[in-house]
């Protein structure tokens, strides 16, 4: 596809990054002439020096015969009139906007061919807080990802000495719970990946994929490590948009206690919370979190806007005595860096962001991406279209499939029905088919598995 990325910054140098890597035709755009070479030292795409909303810069990126246009800059303002001149001028077909503020996405008429012709709009800060929200509400869990509206989900746990399949064959899951919904659909020991089979043993600190049913979650992790008692206190370091988001979404359930260091600002948190209580603070002052109880915390959060003040407030969180410690890392290389570390949980924006623009530059029927493992692996949701003359899954079993290495099916969601796939298993017109690729490079044997035959209207 020939893409055109609008914003060089974060989130889309990690947008090109990604798209760059699957042979697509990548243009970004940014005023930022230092931000552009940099880019294209470490890739192969072309770059455009201006404002991103400007026909003739839009012009010059090729936008008369692109197929997608990617607005992630820094003004919800530039991305929307960006998308509104490609739609007007160019006929872009898909026009993807980066959109912050709150009070647009409140108002879903702007968003369509009759107002602002954007046909996706993402917020990293809404995709964010939902991802830290998941994870709070699975105590115990790294990863937790919703499919098919969330009727099935992928959970990463790490196995712990003295769970019960601990140390067993992956056979054994099935035996200790034959009437759960669950699969094994990978595993990763010191950071290699294993391929899951039935004689496959869990080892202590394996990172462990599974598929399940949300009722059916807490049953499987307790088969890999001792259950966490469900949390209650929370402290919430950064009282910008994620904070402000995260806060308003849990008091009603925890109780939340949430650290600003600007005064203005937490006094307009303030107005707008109802239970949680906010703290005038620097969230790495010791005597503030003594005085706070943050030995009592179950989990301390934060998501400022600076990665080293996340890294040291939420290092120092566990060190006074915080059960769980999870920071906002917007740099790829401190999030390796953490990384089974002294923090929890490394949350990446870019890789929580990335998965709700993947599934619109995906070819065949991809209805959800997620990126995992910091972007090496993928789990994706494909819907199987067809019949078995056009299709190549359609009417066929599971071990019939000519999957690409590394690749395992999790599970199908046909109609209401949640089915754990097995390898007898056939796959039906209109299944939603859940995938997980332990190598994302291999993602384009699974979309041609996907495509439907000319045979097929």
């Amino acid at each position: 596809m020939k893409i055109i990325i609008l914003g060089a910054g974060q989130v889309g140098s990690s947008v090109a990054a990604n798209l760059v890597s699957e042979a697509n035709d990548i243009t970004v755009v940014d005023q930022d002439a230092d931000l552009l070479r940099e880019l294209q030292d470490r890739f192969d795409l072309r770059t455009v020096q201006g404002h991103g909303a400007h026909p003739d810069v839009l012009a010059r990126a090729g936008a008369e015969d692109a197929d997608m246009i990617i607005a992630v800059t820094n003004s919800d303002e530039t991305n929307m009139i960006a998308c509104q001149v490609a739609y007007t001028l160019f006929h872009t077909p898909t026009k993807i906007a980066r959109v912050r503020a709150q009070s647009f996405l409140d108002q879903p008429k702007l968003f369509g061919s009759d107002a602002l012709p954007i046909d996706v709009a993402i917020s990293p800060e809404a995709l964010v807080t939902e991802y830290i929200l998941r994870l709070i509400e699975n105590p115990g869990t790294l990863q937790v990802l919703d499919f098919a509206n969330g009727r099935i989900r992928l959970v990463a746990v790490r196995a712990f000495h003295g769970g019960p399949l601990v140390g067993q064959e992956l056979r054994a899951l099935h035996e200790h719970m034959p009437h759960v919904k669950a699969r094994v659909a990978a595993i990763y020991r010191q950071d290699h990946a294993i391929q899951p089979e039935g004689d496959t043993r869990i080892e202590v600190d394996d990172e462990v994929f599974f598929v399940a049913a949300p009722a059916h979650i807490r049953t499987v992790m307790s088969e890999l490590r001792r259950l966490d008692p469900s949390y209650k206190r929370l402290i919430i370091a950064g009282g910008g948009n994620i904070g402000m988001r995260l806060a308003k979404a849990l008091e009603p359930s925890f109780r939340v206690k949430l650290i600003e260091q600007n005064y203005k600002r937490s006094q307009q948190i303030a107005e707008h919370l109802e239970r949680a209580i906010v703290l005038h603070g620097d969230a790495a002052d010791q005597e503030l979190l003594l005085e706070e109880n943050i030995e009592n915390t179950d989990v301390f959060c934060a998501v400022t806007n600076d990665d080293e003040a996340n890294i040291i407030s939420a290092m120092l969180a566990k060190r006074l005595g915080a059960r769980k410690v999870m920071a906002l890392i917007n740099r790829p290389s401190y999030v390796d860096l953490v990384h089974s570390g002294a923090i929890d949980i490394a949350i990446s924006p870019q890789q929580a962001t990335i998965g709700s623009l993947l599934k619109h530059v995906r070819r065949g029927d991809v209805v959800m991406v997620h990126a995992l493992r910091r972007g090496a692996a993928e789990a994706i949701e494909a819907i199987a279209h067809g019949d078995p003359n056009s299709s190549k899954v359609v009417g066929r079993r599971i071990a019939e499939l000519k999957l690409p290495k590394g690749a395992m099916i999790g599970a199908l969601v046909r109609g209401e029905d949640v089915l754990i796939a097995h390898s007898d298993t056939v796959i039906e017109s209109e299944d939603h088919v859940i995938l997980f690729l332990q190598d994302k490079r291999r993602i384009q044997e699974v979309e041609r598995l996907f495509q439907v035959g000319v045979t097929f209207l």
